[in-house]
């Protein structure tokens, strides 16, 4: 019953953050959500899920994905929650070496550092078995050379380092095989350059480029031989995450579609009581309310340590958040007419935002191969 009905210590946390979120009006300037997420971090929220001997709150996924999805719901939206501490600080907290979860837990979780992460390639996509980013060790010094490039990495400039996939040979079969490295902002040969993006967000998108870029040999975080296990022990956090970051998103549009509704006036009642604007707006909110259910279960089956049951339900509630976010997001700016696409009611802007739920960290069609091949057993056309 834990994923169907909340705690009293959940609806209290989502009471707490949704009080602190509405005390920090939306801002696109950088400076101003820096500020938020230091005062988030303040009040436990960021690291919430790390472990508390290393500073965090001794949750997990299912705390961190609350917060994230309140702080949406009131326009507040802090996408590198799902960078730094869902996936690397998750990473790190699982697999790094006592050393690792010494420098970089405490300060992911009191929000004085951040993280990043590099796995989309060029010319990989979707296809992670084509990573071509590789590392090599220096024999002589035991050092990691990383050569290759990412794309489409969030805050970048806004992180102290970048944890890396890259690909090393196996000795055995000389095959490559995926590894996670953290790579310090100001390494040599590691250089960034923003992509012009049409999308209104402060986290800005880059593609990084690794020019032999040396590392020390402490900079490969877990097992060698553990790559692809570390790796997925990551993205099942993520794909919750970003469901949280479109459920929130979609709350956010539904409510002022709502407010709206309730207080325009054409003909002699308010729209909202013409079934034409009421029932869309009852649709959104029913399919904004059964994505939240599966993105609980999948936090809670990732919590309780059952990494496939998770990959399987993250995947799901991905693709209904995603799927929810757009379709309320669109409801609400066909609520507004004119004024959905204005600056003053803040929708416009979500109309492109939306539509990133759809697209990353996975395309919708990638889950759906996912589901269909791994749920259904169906053959592969590729």
């Amino acid at each position: 019953m834990t994923t169907l009905i909340e705690s009293n210590e959940h609806k209290s946390l989502r009471e707490a953050v949704a009080a602190f979120a509405t005390t920090h009006p939306h801002t696109t300037n950088a400076e101003d959500n820096t500020r938020l997420w230091q005062a988030a971090a303040k009040l436990g929220y960021i690291g919430v899920n790390l472990p508390e001997a290393y500073g965090g709150g001794g949750a997990g996924i299912t705390e961190l994905s609350l917060v994230l999805e309140e702080l949406g719901a009131a326009g507040n939206p802090l996408l590198m929650m799902i960078v730094s501490p869902a996936i690397c600080g998750t990473v790190i907290a699982r697999f790094g070496t006592e050393e690792q979860k010494r420098e970089w837990l405490p300060p992911l979780a009191d929000g004085t550092r951040l993280m990043a992460f590099g796995i989309t390639e060029p010319d990989a996509g979707s296809n992670s078995h084509r990573i071509t980013t590789t590392a090599r060790r220096d024999a002589a010094t035991g050092d990691w050379i990383l050569t290759g490039r990412k794309v489409f990495v969030s805050g970048v400039d806004l992180a102290d380092a970048t944890l890396i996939v890259g690909r090393t040979e196996d000795a055995r079969t000389g095959k490559l095989k995926p590894c996670l490295f953290i790579v310090p902002r100001d390494a040599p040969g590691f250089e960034r350059r923003p992509i012009d993006m049409e999308l209104n967000a402060v986290e800005r998108q880059f593609e990084l480029t690794l020019d032999d870029v040396r590392l020390p040999a402490d900079a490969l975080v877990g097992d060698e031989d553990a790559g692809l296990l570390q790796l997925f022990a990551g993205l099942n956090p993520e794909r919750v995450m970003t469901a949280a970051f479109a459920i929130g998103m979609g709350r956010h549009a539904l409510a002022k579609a709502v407010e709206y509704a309730r207080e325009r006036t054409v003909w002699k009642a308010p729209i909202g009581a013409h079934q034409a604007i009421a029932h869309p707006l009852a649709q959104a909110h029913i399919d904004l309310e059964l994505a939240r259910l599966m993105m609980q279960k999948a936090a809670h089956l990732y919590d309780a340590g059952d990494d496939v049951g998770a990959g399987e339900a993250a995947n799901m509630a991905k693709y209904a958040a995603g799927e929810a976010c757009v379709k309320a997001v669109d409801q609400a700016v066909h609520t507004l007419g004119g004024n959905g696409l204005t600056r003053e009611y803040g929708l416009a802007r979500l109309i492109t935002a939306s539509r990133v739920a759809r697209i990353a960290p996975v395309s919708r069609e990638m889950i759906l191969n996912y589901v269909s091949h791994q749920t259904l057993g169906l053959p592969k056309s590729y």
